[in-house]
């Protein structure tokens, strides 16, 4: 071999270890989407300063209370967002059981006095020590992440009732009878349509959701007894006259229809709000969005909404590049089951639909959902890391 050959092999065999002896690098997460989680986020602290500060001054002396509880939990839910970026998605498949076996435990253990804590004739929280948090909030992750698994599991077999119907059905109506002991109907909703929509994307054909609406109308039969008739008919009345007999019940839906109407197209300007000096129950939580109409009109409701719009555009266009049907799976349930919140929280505020009380996500005060949600904003962000790694 001459000189010349010998310089042309050297590079070849340098190249050929480099790519052997190399550790891959881990991908860019989406940077689009990232930045679009922070405006929302960033969105949220400036709404949630401006609607907590009269509450928490009554509450607790400290107009900053509040909001310095809520910062400490956007910055820790960031910290975890961007770990999980790191952390590949196909791991939470292996532990998908897991993951819904433990959620599933905490529905069970709220309900137990001395562990569950009863708050406005409703026992769902889990307080240990100064932590508390909604076995709820983990189980729309445990929903969303079993499903995933088990519509890749048995993506061919989507359209039988026996895989398609049946295994999603069972978990779902199992879910909604231990959050009705809560009671918890939002919470019950949301989970609800975030599984049917999933099993719909999955493959499930359109025929069995008449069998789904025939359980679903079995259980408003099931409340209408327990309730009784009378007690249903009177909240329908609120509901679609609330200003018929202001009380306890209209009340919070008749000021959040007031901070709504006040707004107009520009709003009082920022900090401005008169219902939130505590004619607004919850301004600072599942009423934020009532705070930011009255606040910033029209125009601040609408930049709320294409916030939410361009998160989920993004957030599916993440989920299609992955090659895996679980990773696409786990993508379409995380952002169903946000955006879905965000609608029913905006519909419930306007009075679209009845007072159930569900937060909107990045905007309202707490800490168990704003981590959770961060959380999952980081798997997104994972699928945007890994979705193209081929699996060894």
């Amino acid at each position: 071999m001459t000189a010349a050959n010998t310089k042309d092999a050297a590079p070849k065999s340098k190249t050929k270890r480099g790519v052997h002896g190399a550790k891959k690098k881990i991908p860019r997460m989406d940077t689009a989407f990232l930045i679009i989680v922070l405006v929302l986020l960033a969105y949220g602290i400036i709404m949630v300063f401006s609607a907590s500060y009269p509450a928490a001054l009554e509450k607790t002396g400290n107009s900053l209370h509040f909001i310095s509880q809520h910062i400490l939990f956007v910055l820790a839910g960031i910290a975890a967002m961007i770990f999980i970026s790191y952390i590949d998605y196909h791991v939470y498949q292996r532990f998908a059981f897991i993951i819904f076996g433990v959620a599933f435990l905490l529905l069970i253990l709220v309900l137990i006095p001395g562990i569950g804590k009863e708050l406005n004739n409703a026992r769902r929280w889990i307080y240990i020590g100064p932590i508390n948090f909604q076995p709820s909030e983990i189980m729309k992750f445990g929903v969303i992440v079993l499903f995933a698994h088990l519509i890749s599991h048995y993506q061919k077999k989507m359209g039988t009732f026996k895989y398609g119907v049946a295994p999603y059905m069972i978990c779902l109506i199992t879910i909604a009878g231990l959050m009705m002991l809560e009671p918890h109907l939002s919470g019950t909703i949301l989970i609800f349509g975030i599984g049917c929509i999933m099993m719909y994307i999955g493959g499930t054909k359109l025929r069995y959701f008449l069998v789904i609406g025939g359980v679903a109308g079995l259980g408003v039969a099931g409340v209408v007894m327990l309730k009784g008739v009378n007690y249903i008919a009177d909240r329908l009345q609120f509901w679609l006259n609330p200003f018929a007999d202001v009380n306890d019940k209209t009340w919070q839906t008749v000021q959040s229809l007031v901070a709504i109407g006040s707004g107009g197209l520009f709003g009082r300007g920022i900090g401005a709000s008169r219902q939130k000096y505590l004619w607004l129950p919850e301004a600072y939580n599942d009423f934020i969005f009532a705070v930011i109409c009255e606040e910033l009109g029209l125009i601040g409701a609408l930049l709320v909404i294409t916030l939410f719009v361009l998160l989920a555009v993004r957030g599916f266009s993440i989920a299609s590049k992955a090659t895996d049907k679980f990773g696409f799976m786990l993508g379409v349930g995380i952002i169903v089951q946000i955006c879905l919140q965000a609608f029913f929280n905006i519909a419930v505020v306007t009075n679209f639909v009845p007072n159930t009380g569900i937060s909107l996500p990045f905007f309202s005060y707490g800490g168990t959902a704003i981590m959770m949600q961060l959380g999952e904003m980081g798997i997104l962000l994972s699928i945007s890391r890994f979705a193209k790694i081929e699996k060894p």
